[in-house]
């Protein structure tokens, strides 16, 4: 199975698919002189990209920046598996963990949030490959089934058109040999082009009047009177309110990097089936699929039916968000390996595009905030995943709490405290290596690697061995 995981690796473009697009936007100019403005956003991901669209829909007199050290999307927004999901806090059972007192509110709210997701898409004509298919979450081996029947009566707890599926009714879905059986939310939830996504939101942010400077890194910030002062390589800027959406990209501001780690996401895509191996695979639906492993796969269908396979994790040291050792075929052959364990049909398939993307790992694994220079500047950020659709809605909140408008959902416990604080260097680099190794084995050979991941999920991250 290596062997013939990295024939398949030969000729991989070792650069995100999503990005990999002849009708990716040109470069915006970088900023050379100095600028004043009333709300400076640092970075046009998912996150920034919302607030700048929102901002401008709830003023649209008000002055706005975004600057980004890169280009839009390049990010985490331009790398994910982007299924799309309503839940604002990384999924059904890490919000019953973390907040169970506010769930129905949230559950409210992330209903919301799709939907209003979507009324954007179709107001503002974005063209992004969208597919309202569902999401699946399907159990791997016996053991499997507890996770989704408890799963499955929070969905239902909380109105959603969630149903269960037995192993036939599974195999019926998608062929593979490891899935015993499924949960399947079919509203409100499905796939999308995430960087055709971003890119959209840019081009309406741009008609609205919002202005961008790529290739334009923030340097440091201060306080300067009642605004902050922001330096880039070649300019500057005067900002009444800045809000940094920048994820897991930590160096603007050490303290985030205190309660933030940027883990890599691996993922893998194949090259298009044919008529015959869609035939074999089965998934008509082509629902979004994660599956119940503790080093947990995820899966999904493209506009041109390639399959979308990812979830080994990876961390570097020092928060390292750009590493060579991705660009390479080794960290991939194991998740190929597991392609053709999982999904029979794809057995000799080649794999077109490798990559990884930095999750805003926190031990609660869903949005922030951080607040600086008085408040004037906020962070938000830490979606550790399913960050597509909850970064809309983290956007609309970050805009309240920096213009410190009085909105119901401030009050939430989600709005009003940060994550555990994490280990420093080299403590966090040890403790990510052992961590990593178990879970990749913990299914196969169990052993220290129980007692040690039940002690990493009583720190705070939600891991199940």
């Amino acid at each position: 199975m290596q062997d013939q995981a990295k024939l398949a690796l030969e000729n991989t473009k070792f650069t995100p698919f999503w990005l990999d697009n002849p009708d990716r936007p040109a470069a915006e100019a970088h900023l050379t002189t100095a600028i004043t403005t009333d709300l400076l956003i640092v970075g046009s991901g998912f996150t920034g990209l919302w607030t700048a669209v929102q901002a401008k829909e709830q003023n649209p007199d008000r002055a706005i920046v975004v600057i980004e050290a890169n280009t839009a999307a390049i990010g985490a927004s331009g790398r994910p598996g982007a299924i799309l999901s309503t839940s604002l806090m990384h999924g059904m059972e890490n919000s019953n963990r973390l907040f169970k007192n506010d769930m129905e509110e949230l559950e409210r709210l992330g209903k919301e949030n799709m939907d209003q997701f979507r009324d954007t898409i179709e107001k503002y004509n974005i063209d992004c490959d969208i597919e309202w298919t569902g999401e699946l979450t399907v159990a791997v081996g016996k053991h499997g089934i507890d996770d989704i029947e408890g799963e499955h009566e929070l969905y239902v707890k909380f109105g959603h058109d969630a149903h269960l599926l037995d192993k036939k009714q599974i195999q019926a879905e998608i062929n593979s040999p490891f899935f015993e059986g499924g949960l399947w939310s079919k509203k409100r939830s499905g796939t999308i082009h995430p960087a055709k996504m971003a890119w959209g939101l840019k081009r309406v942010a741009k008609d609205l009047g919002v202005v961008f400077y790529e290739n334009t890194p923030m340097l440091t910030s201060k306080t300067r009177g009642q605004q902050v002062f922001i330096n880039t390589p070649e300019g500057s800027i005067t900002a009444n309110k800045v809000i940094l959406a920048t994820n897991a990209f930590t160096k603007h501001k050490k303290k985030i990097s205190t309660r933030v780690a940027a883990i890599r996401d691996r993922i893998v895509m194949t090259e298009p089936l044919t008529e015959e191996q869609l035939a074999e695979l089965g998934w008509k639906n082509r629902q979004g699929i994660y599956d119940t492993r503790t080093q947990l796969n995820y899966m999904r269908l493209t506009k041109d039916n390639r399959v979308l396979f990812g979830g080994r994790l990876g961390y570097f040291f020092d928060n390292d968000t750009d590493p060579e050792h991705d660009k390479t075929p080794e960290p991939f052959i194991k998740l190929v390996g597991m392609l053709y364990k999982t999904l029979p049909a794809l057995k000799d398939i080649k794999i077109s595009h490798a990559w990884s993307g930095p999750i805003a790992l926190t031990t609660r694994m869903a949005v922030h905030y951080q607040y600086y220079h008085g408040g004037k500047m906020i962070y938000a950020g830490g979606y550790s995943g399913f960050g597509v659709t909850a970064s809309r809605f983290a956007s609309r909140v970050a805009l309240a709490i920096v213009d410190d408008v009085d909105i119901p959902e401030r009050n939430l416990e989600f709005a009003k405290t940060v994550p555990a604080w994490i280990p420093p260097e080299p403590f966090r680099w040890i403790g990510a290596k052992i961590t990593m190794y178990a879970l990749d084995t913990c299914d196969a050979k169990g052993g220290w690697r129980i007692p040690w991941l039940t002690l990493v999920d009583k720190m705070g991250f939600p891991l199940k061995p």
